[in-house]
């Protein structure tokens, strides 16, 4: 005879693995260090300050 299981338990257990799953998609999808957020930013200022830096003044 099989074994007997309780499907509400086997629901909850695929649901969790199924978070499990997202979770980690998640985490390397949108997970960052605290350093890599950091040199992201100096990044972004230093294109910028570039950009800035060539632009044409229009004054007259």
């Amino acid at each position: 005879m099989g074994e007997l299981v309780n499907l509400r338990q086997v629901k909850k257990a695929r649901a969790r693995a199924e978070d499990a799953r997202q979770a980690e998609e998640n985490r390397a999808k949108f997970g960052q260090t605290k350093a890599e957020k950091a040199r992201r930013s100096a990044e972004d200022r230093m294109a910028q300050r570039r950009l800035d830096q060539s632009k044409l003044d229009r004054d007259s």
